[in-house]
């Protein structure tokens, strides 16, 4: 036992199963007294989770089994079945382990909720404040584009992470798929769920394609067919499919942006400036409600006082785990 949270232990396979998430395989090994600085801060961790978990049972907000399972379902269906045994399997956890830290999380996200984060307020006169204080971040230099896209590759690709799992594996294929999806939105399909159905990047297609603002002199630098594409296009226009070296696109201009200064009343900078406000002060609040909460809690960190008594030494801890098979 690594740690005790009112009673509730803390073992250390559970501290060192988070922990190998935490290092890359890849990179270099860390050395004793980092690896045990890690497993320290881990430890951390799972001992504010253990007394938010115990506040969100007693407040009954704990997450229910329809919640886990929905939220299960949304996290393995990008995936086939072997892809996401595979990840599991790199990860060293099992589908109990998943559900088990789902419930935690879930548990914990909604007592958040409730304590923290529905006492914020954002007033006018606090966005008004944030505006004056940062004039300069709201001036637009150049002109700039909201676009999304859809991506379609002729090749076989592993990390593929649409909705529905389609990849296109050859040139037919993918130009039979790009124009499947052109005819969609050409007779009033929604781009951003085609995107999040059917895009092969993997960066964009879970925010409907999303590439948010981009300014006129990253056009420049593009593909001199996707800049031609992006400007003869009007607001809310999808542009014809263009074949690029090593794939199909089809982009959507959500907004153009001319360049001056953006006033307090611009929807867009009201909502920039009342999400960075929120974002501050529910990191604020975070942080102090999980001190109040462990001030109230009986909290015992044997691994930390291992640490101490080795007085620089490596204690116990820092050698490998002895297999109990």
């Amino acid at each position: 036992m690594w740690a005790a949270v009112n009673g509730q232990e803390i073992k250390r396979d559970e501290v060192e199963k988070y922990y190998r998430t935490r290092v890359s395989s890849e990179g270099q090994e860390p050395s004793q007294e980092e690896a045990l600085s890690l497993k320290l801060n881990v430890l951390d961790e799972l001992i504010n989770n253990e007394i938010l978990l115990e506040r969100a049972k007693k407040l009954n907000l704990e997450a229910s089994d329809g919640e886990v399972e929905d939220k299960f379902t949304e996290l393995k269906s990008p995936f086939t079945e072997e892809e996401f045994n595979r990840q599991l399997k790199d990860r060293g956890i099992t589908v109990d382990d998943l559900k088990r830290d789902l419930r935690r999380d879930l548990s914990i996200q909604k007592l958040l909720n409730r304590e923290v984060v529905s006492k914020i307020t954002i007033t006018d006169q606090d966005v008004a404040g944030f505006y004056n204080a940062n004039k300069a971040q709201f001036n637009v230099a150049e002109p700039q584009y909201q676009i999304a896209q859809i991506v379609v590759t002729p090749r076989k690709d592993p990390l593929i992470r649409n909705r529905k799992n389609d990849d296109a594996t050859n040139d037919a294929e993918a130009r039979r798929k790009i124009q499947m999806i052109l005819d969609r939105l050409n007779t009033g399909a929604d781009f951003a769920q085609l995107a999040m159905d059917y895009s092969e990047d993997p960066t964009t297609s879970a925010t409907g394609g999303s590439l948010g603002y981009i300014p006129e002199s990253s056009l420049n630098q593009s593909d001199p067919a996707l800049k031609r594409t992006v400007m003869g296009l009007k607001p809310g226009q999808v542009s014809p499919i263009i074949p690029l070296k090593d794939k199909y696109v089809v982009l959507k201009l959500v907004a153009r942006e001319a360049p001056g200064q953006r006033g307090p009343s611009d929807p867009q900078v009201q909502q920039t400036i009342r999400d960075t406000l929120r974002n501050r002060k529910e990191q604020l609040l975070h942080a102090a409600y999980i001190a109040i909460a462990r001030n109230e809690a009986r909290v015992t960190n044997y691994l930390a006082e291992q640490v101490i008594e080795a007085a620089g030494k490596l204690p116990d801890a820092a050698k490998p785990a002895v297999s109990t098979k």
